[in-house]
């Protein structure tokens, strides 16, 4: 089970019937802790950062990323990150400027120089803050890839009559479902350590899952249970969906990776086989000389290696998704 987070990253509202918040005979609570690196933004923009209103969405992403750091705490990393990216952009520019003056690209190297940290520092200063929003987005293909299995895991347990505390509590168990397990842990620590009942706890879950399905199925659990319904036809009903979207979305995938090896032979191997041929027939007949032997040297070592290692990490990432 996951260590509870800082106080103003989980933010639940207490029914008025939740029990205390309880622990285990000779177990102490856990807190998170920032690192030196983390400590040191603090003190040296914390002023600045509690000066502007706080960002919920910041707060919200860093909640669905399971990221142990509060927003204001966040932003301070993200400032003192940025001082130390330009310091170290600085530098560079200036051993690059070294470097091209030696070699007679003065120019060259003053311009690189300048637009290094002139570019980069700020380019770090955008992206940071995105960092939890990505990360969330993450977690939530990894949950998306995990459900269908998890939804059969739950069923087999409620099947058997098993309590739906229980459910969620052997399925945090099951790392083998990776994320999906480890929604469920954070359910589990709601009830059985800051005294939710399961249904707010349920509740909870759906509001800070990254993933839509995951909220779907919460919510639904939720619904069935204070409409009066029955859990058992409602969790079989979900794992046979979630293994039908599993299944198209698989074939979908498969298709895809066909269209793109298609496109792999046709773009990458065949079309610049010839162009290969046809710059060289240029520039032996044609009267190109080195201009065309320059453009045959660029086509060969730059744009073929960046296509195709273009493509395998665009394919690498797809299956990625699959496995």
């Amino acid at each position: 089970m996951p260590a509870t987070p800082t106080v103003s990253a989980v933010r639940p509202k207490v029914s008025a019937g939740a029990r205390p918040v309880r622990l285990k005979r000779g177990e102490q609570p856990t807190h998170s802790t920032l690192t030196p690196f983390q400590r040191w933004c603090w003190k040296t923009f914390k002023a600045r950062v509690l000066a502007k209103p706080p960002d919920p969405a910041l707060e919200e992403n860093l909640l669905k990323a399971h990221l142990r750091i509060r927003a204001d705490e966040y932003m301070t990393t993200v400032y003192g990150t940025t001082v130390v990216a330009g310091i170290a952009l600085t530098v560079a520019a200036v051993g690059l400027y070294l470097f091209f003056s030696i070699i007679g690209l003065g120019v060259t190297g003053l311009l690189i120089a300048v637009a290094l940290p002139v570019f980069g520092t700020p380019g770090v200063f955008a992206i940071m803050p995105g960092r939890p929003a990505s990360v969330a987005k993450t977690r939530g293909r990894k949950i998306d890839r995990k459900i269908s299995a998890a939804m059969s895991f739950v069923s087999a347990m409620s099947s058997a009559d098993v309590n739906v505390d229980q459910i969620f509590k052997e399925l945090a168990r099951q790392k083998i479902y990776g994320e999906v397990a480890e929604e469920a842990a954070w359910i589990t620590r709601d009830t059985e350590l800051l005294g939710f009942d399961i249904l707010t706890a349920l509740r909870n879950g759906a509001q800070r899952s990254p993933s839509k399905r995951f909220q779907d199925f919460l919510q639904g659990v939720v619904t069935t249970a204070t409409s009066g319904g029955q859990l058992k036809p409602y969790f079989l009903l979900k794992a046979e969906q979630y293994e039908q979207e599993n299944k198209l979305e698989m074939l979908s995938r498969v298709e895809t990776l066909g269209l793109l090896a298609e496109t792999f032979v046709t773009v990458v191997v065949a079309f610049p086989l010839f162009l290969v041929i046809i710059i060289a027939i240029f520039s032996v007949i044609g009267g190109g000389g080195s201009f065309m032997i320059d453009i045959l040297w660029v086509l060969v070592g730059l744009m073929i290696p960046m296509m195709q290692f273009g493509f395998i990490f665009f394919m690498y990432t797809l299956t990625q998704d699959m496995v």
